[in-house]
């Protein structure tokens, strides 16, 4: 069993705020107010509508924070990865109010999950709290881009910017780029489907490789059409 000494020390590398906070507060939070969970890839953390269980600190791996729709169909906000935050939670423990968003495991996750409560006494140190701020601002930021983006780029633009800056082979299905962007799989398939034929990318099975990134971002920038 993680002592939380040890627990501190995994954790402030990735969380430099923690070594603000009073060690003697800080371990006593994590021996009391704190869950350490290895989770798989594909569990559902978090549930929309439900009251928030606590704020997630990353140490491996990546949660998926989407919001859902009633045909079923979501779209994917942000990625908490190790060093970030979760804004969805952060809100709902500021507002306390319910989660407006589900949270998934992408792959194979190490967390440490602060109560309410403990959260609530590290939050009472104005470093913490500063860096929670910074943070969430940041995402903030993000969340403005990516609903100005859904509002005022055509989906190509969009499609066409998320398999940039990932190498020249994505290893990931149709399915999940469409979840990404909030719209049906069928649509993101014939949209590669023109992107291959325009020399792009070559298509594969769960995978997708990019033979024309000067094309893509083009078309990512309005100045193509697929």
């Amino acid at each position: 069993m993680t002592s939380p000494t040890e627990l501190a020390a995994a954790l402030q590398p990735l969380y430099p705020a923690l070594a603000q906070i009073p060690p003697a507060e800080r371990d006593a939070v994590l021996a009391t107010q704190a869950r350490q969970a290895q989770v798989p890839a594909g569990a559902r953390l978090f549930d929309e509508g439900a009251p928030c269980q606590g704020f997630p600190l990353v140490l491996r791996g990546a949660v998926r924070v989407a919001r859902g729709a009633a045909n079923g169909r979501s779209l994917e906000l942000y990625r908490v990865t190790p060093g970030e935050l979760c804004v969805v939670s952060t809100s709902c423990l500021f507002g306390q109010q319910a989660l407006t968003a589900h949270g998934d495991t992408v792959e194979p996750t190490e967390l440490v999950l602060l109560s309410p409560a403990g959260f609530e006494r590290w939050a009472a140190h104005e470093p913490f709290r500063r860096y929670v701020f910074g943070i969430f601002a940041d995402r903030l930021a993000d969340l403005m881009a990516l609903a100005e983006a859904v509002a005022f780029q055509r989906l190509d633009q969009r499609l066409a910017a998320a398999l940039l800056g990932h190498g020249t082979t994505l290893r990931l299905t149709h399915q999940a780029l469409a979840d990404e962007l909030g719209t049906a799989r069928e649509i993101i398939t014939r949209l590669l489907k023109r992107f291959e034929q325009r020399g792009w990318v070559a298509l594969g099975r769960e995978r997708i490789q990019l033979r024309d990134a000067a094309g893509l971002r083009a078309v990512a920038a309005g100045q193509a059409d697929a």
